[in-house]
């Protein structure tokens, strides 16, 4: 059997226990708790009580955070499908024996000192390992963040919030990362189906997650963050096979040799060629971000717009500087701005929308004073043609600009047509603000700068071919 079909008590557990939890609220022990049972340590809008039962096991406290403590997860009557370890590195054999015992159904390591720390650490996390396979118990971790699974008010994690709910899975080696892409995502309302952060992968990899994030309603797209990979055969065979209906899009580090030096000491793994896993991944049809930036621009836009059926793509702008920054852009990485058809632009003339100095061309430039009503023009034009299969709109503010406006249009026309990919650039801030909000909102993906837009367009071309 898959491992991946095991892995429902991690994502969606009707019981938790939290082994370790502490009454000390600078521990991680006190902070996962807290996030079981509140939702978050930082509150925000997105924080939601976990709706399970939760236990919480120290032999040193009675209650803790209202919780009733019981000495080990053995003297817990009621049948726990999670168990979460937060205990000094050397217990956690003892604990998860325990767990065993209980017959938990799933279980994360959080505490660190295993395999990254060197030989000695190694041998411990095999033991552990050894403990997890023999029981037939899926194990995520050890040195790990844990997850957050918005739909289920999950985050059993000691990440310090939740995020917005979306339908973006993000899965990273790294659990700091992932920290910081919570805060960044409230910020930004990025807006995600579940975090992982699985460490150092004593039993789960990360094929295992996005084999069972292939049958998730909630995820749309993935993305990755990796160091390196144990079982390169078997992740480019479910990649491939998961990628048919979901976009992957990974960020790996480790491309030098002072970054594969770093990845050892930090996870524990082997890291080789960057050029290998590269090759892999195209191999695979997983997309390769270079940047964090880059991983979750790129997945934004596959996550919410369809894939491009051609590399035809049109650009419509109200700023001619602009135009030409995303002409430049746009055909240094291989996406073919093709020219306007003398049909198209009698059809322009023709809806009375136009300025008499519009470029009547590819970048379509229709002039700084362009209304919503000159917007819907161009856009619509454009999309009805055959042989333009997506285009990028860009926004500048001039005095005359209804941001919101433009972006209600914009929104309209995606709905009308569904089969073109449509990418944004409103730019600006606090007074282009709304008009973003109104894009994200509905699907149509942002961004403030004109080369992130033309790089999210080429994947979603690159995704069309890979159809």
């Amino acid at each position: 059997m898959s491992k991946a079909n095991k892995l429902d008590p991690i994502f969606n557990p009707k019981g938790i226990a939290v082994i370790g939890a502490s009454r000390d609220h600078n521990s991680v022990g006190y902070g996962i708790l807290k996030n079981i049972i509140k939702g978050c340590v930082f509150e925000n809008e997105y924080c939601k009580p976990f709706k399970g039962r939760v236990y919480a096991v120290n032999p040193n406290a009675d209650e803790i955070q209202g919780i009733s403590c019981y000495p080990k997860i053995t003297d817990i009557k009621e049948d726990v499908d999670l168990a979460l370890i937060a205990v000094p590195t050397q217990i956690v054999p003892a604990v998860m024996k325990d767990c065993v015992k209980k017959k938990v159904k799933a279980i994360i390591v959080i505490s660190a000192g295993f395999a990254e720390l060197g030989e000695k650490g190694k041998k411990l996390q095999d033991e552990i390992k050894d403990i997890a396979e023999k029981a037939k118990i899926p194990l995520m971790g050890p040195n790990c963040l844990g997850i957050i699974r918005s739909s289920a008010n999950l985050n059993a994690s000691f990440a310090p919030a939740m995020p917005p709910q979306g339908n973006v899975a993000f899965i990273s080696q790294s659990g700091a990362i992932a920290d910081s892409i919570i805060d960044w995502a409230i910020e930004n309302n990025y807006k995600f189906s579940t975090i992982v952060s699985y460490g150092n992968r004593a039993d789960l990899d990360v094929h295992d997650f996005i084999e069972y994030l292939e049958k998730d309603e909630e995820t749309k797209a993935i993305a990755l963050y990796i160091e390196g990979l144990k079982d390169g055969k078997k992740f480019m065979e479910i990649a491939k096979k998961v990628g048919k209906t979901k976009p992957i899009v990974v960020l790996k580090s480790g491309r030098t040799e002072k970054g594969i030096h770093a990845i050892s000491s930090h996870t524990g793994s082997l890291a080789g060629s960057y050029e290998i896993y590269k090759a892999a991944f195209k191999q695979s049809n997983v997309t390769v971000a270079d940047t964090i930036e880059e991983l979750f621009d790129i997945t934004k836009a596959l996550a919410h717009q369809p894939p491009a059926k051609t590399n035809s793509i049109g650009i419509i702008t109200n700023g001619g500087g602009c135009g030409v920054l995303a002409a430049d852009y746009c055909s240094g990485i291989g996406i073919d701005i093709v020219e306007l058809k003398a049909s198209t632009i009698k059809k322009l003339d023709n809806t009375g929308k136009m300025h008499p100095a519009y470029s009547r061309n590819n970048p379509l430039d229709i002039i700084g004073d362009a209304l919503p009503e000159t917007y819907n023009a161009a856009i619509e034009t454009l999309l009805m043609e055959d042989y333009i299969s997506g285009i990028i709109v860009i926004q500048t503010l001039q005095t005359m600009t209804n941001p919101e406006e433009d972006a209600n249009v914009t929104v309209e026309l995606s709905k009308k047509y569904p089969e073109k990919p449509i990418v944004c650039v409103h730019m600006g801030g606090r007074f282009s603000k709304r008009g973003k909000h109104i894009l994200e909102t509905n699907g149509i993906p942002n961004y403030d700068d004109i080369k992130k837009a033309a790089i999210a367009m080429k994947a979603l071309v690159e995704r069309g071919k890979q159809k």
